[in-house]
């Protein structure tokens, strides 16, 4: 099958109306594709960008790293997302993105994205949404890491990424998460890898969650999202039907 921009459109028009004049505009933009195995940047912090990244296939995330070289994963990334959209404007990458698992990337020209969004007022309002979400879900990262314990922390992470990946891929059910090691987990939660690891435990003993090696699959997800103090509205996961 041919490689598409569909995961993003697919996004897009959850954030905004989108006439099929806008979607063929955006399907229709200039793009190249690479491919990354896990652990390789994307893109690091300080670089000079002239590409926007959209994750068509696997998981990403952003990261910051201070000056003793430690690690803070500031997000996560699903299928649509749009990753480093922000250096058409900013130029100097603040902070690196990096493969979680195999990815694939669509790389287009910023400004072939500058140029359709000043023509598509619809495409640039959905954009601006998107940017506002991913503002969203930063504060929602602050107050976990901040105010809630690490067994919540722990758990509101895993509602979290079960609830963006429902979205994309539109099923029920079970869902499996992105299997990432207790050191990534940790830099994500603001905790060790030893007190994610019985963090985890915790949960799969309570019969909420199940572990084969780093991949979790979530058992009662009601019952999680109660545990976890999870209100799913900081996500707007369809804005255009709410």
């Amino acid at each position: 099958m041919p490689v598409t921009l569909q995961p993003l459109l697919n996004k897009l028009k959850r954030r905004s109306s989108l006439e099929a004049e806008d979607e063929l505009a955006l399907m229709g933009l200039p793009f190249t594709t690479k491919v990354l195995e896990p652990s390789r940047y994307l893109v690091r912090q300080g670089d000079k960008a002239s590409f926007g990244c959209v994750l068509l296939q696997g998981f990403a995330y952003r990261q910051k790293v201070v000056g003793d070289g430690g690690r803070q994963i500031v997000a996560l990334q699903v299928p649509g997302d749009a990753i480093d959209m922000q250096n058409s404007l900013l130029k100097i990458a603040d902070h690196s993105v990096q493969a979680l698992s195999t990815i694939m990337v669509a790389r287009i020209p910023f400004q072939a994205l500058l140029d359709l969004a000043a023509l598509r007022p619809a495409i640039a309002q959905a954009f601006w949404m998107d940017t506002f979400v991913d503002s969203s879900i930063a504060w929602e990262w602050m107050a976990n890491i901040g105010r809630r314990n690490a067994l919540m922390r722990v758990a509101h992470l895993l509602c979290e990424i079960a609830l963006r990946l429902e979205a994309v891929t539109f099923c029920g059910g079970e869902l499996d998460t992105p299997a990432m090691t207790q050191e990534q987990m940790s830099d994500a939660l603001g905790l060790t890898p030893v007190h994610v690891n019985r963090m985890l435990k915790k949960l799969e003993n309570l019969n909420l969650i199940d572990r084969k090696s780093r991949a979790v699959s979530i058992i009662k997800m009601a019952k999680l999202r109660e545990f976890a103090d999870f209100q799913e509205t900081y996500l707007h996961l369809d804005m255009v039907n709410n």
